[in-house]
């Protein structure tokens, strides 16, 4: 669900954001926010940089790339790896007794936005 604009305006001229291109998806992040992304090399502790930012916004101001900007950077700390949730893949064909059971689950890294800078 996303907040109303009202909400947007009364959280001030400190919110600030950025998409950056993580592992070749577009992700919207926040300082300070924890996400998981797609398996990334690292150990736990380490600081992940990435460097394709799209675009930043600071309060009032926006800045756009085309396609990144240059200069910007998104530094983030690698928290932990883990297994997303186990996904049930069924196939069959009726009348035919052939059925095919298949699991999958998607290797994600935790990681904690610490700095967006331009």
């Amino acid at each position: 669900m996303r907040p109303s604009p009202q909400s947007l305006e009364l959280q001030g001229e400190d919110l600030i954001y950025a998409i950056v291109n993580i592992n070749g998806i577009q992700t919207r992040v926040a300082p300070d926010e924890v996400l998981s992304v797609a398996r990334t090399s690292g150990a736990p502790g380490d600081m992940l940089t990435f460097d394709q930012v799209l675009m930043v916004a600071d309060g009032e101001k926006i800045a756009i790339g085309q396609p990144y900007l240059k200069g910007a950077v998104l530094t983030a700390e690698l928290v932990e790896h883990l297994r997303g949730p186990k996904l049930r893949i069924f196939k069959f064909k009726r009348r035919r007794e052939y059925r095919r059971r298949r699991g999958y689950r998607d290797e994600l890294t935790r990681i904690r936005v610490s700095a967006i800078k331009v």
